[in-house]
């Protein structure tokens, strides 16, 4: 998934502004909750059965490494959009988008049967790696979300040479903005207030 067409193989999947846009240009903006899930992108990711099929799986992980569940679960959307076999032209495998050198530094190695590339394209392993990895991005840069998103993105290098900022790539902003976007669709929904719309807050990229 992108802002843009990147390659031929790239389908329009919704042309224009969503509330999820308009929510990202303040920090402080309220959304109605509805009207956040009304919007033609998310509507399609809500109801497209892989999302639900992998929610056990990514629900196990998340527990097990201490990540909110709902910000795994974003990651995988921005990334593959739930595609298990989806493949970067950087090289970066699966659900989470797991490139093999950060599997091998995570004990993925290839045996007889399957190569590491092979393997990070089983969504058992693939989200198990990607989930550490993005737990020890969390406790690297103390809970800051959107620097263990940049890093997850960019690597932890270059948010490093960035003095711990976000870097100016503009990939790398996309994904952190639509990363926190989708978290924040995939939060438990709250009960309707009484009197008035449900609200949820949208967090925003950090201005860096």
């Amino acid at each position: 998934m992108a802002s843009e067409r990147l390659d031929a193989r790239y389908e329009l999947l919704y042309k224009g502004p969503s509330t999820v846009d308009l929510a990202a240009e303040s920090s402080a903006a309220d959304v109605d909750a509805d009207a956040l899930r009304r919007t033609p992108l998310y509507q399609r990711l809500l109801n497209d059965p892989r999302v639900a099929s992998y929610d056990a799986l990514i629900g196990r992980n998340a527990t097990a490494q201490g990540v909110d569940a709902a910000l795994v679960k974003a990651v995988v959307a921005v990334e593959s959009a739930f595609i298990a076999d989806a493949v970067s032209t950087k090289g970066a495998l699966g659900l989470m988008q797991v490139i093999p050198e950060t599997a091998t530094r995570y004990g993925v190695v290839a045996d007889k049967h399957r190569s590491v590339e092979q393997k990070l394209l089983d969504p058992r392993i693939n989200v198990v790696i990607g989930t550490r990895y993005l737990r020890d991005l969390l406790t690297m840069y103390a809970g800051d979300v959107a620097l263990a998103l940049a890093a997850y993105n960019a690597g932890e290098q270059a948010v490093e040479r960035y003095a711990r900022q976000i870097p100016p790539f503009p990939e790398t902003q996309e994904f952190v903005k639509l990363v926190q976007q989708f978290y924040a669709l995939y939060q438990p929904a709250r009960p309707v207030a009484t009197g008035a719309s449900a609200r949820i807050r949208v967090p925003s990229q950090r201005a860096r």
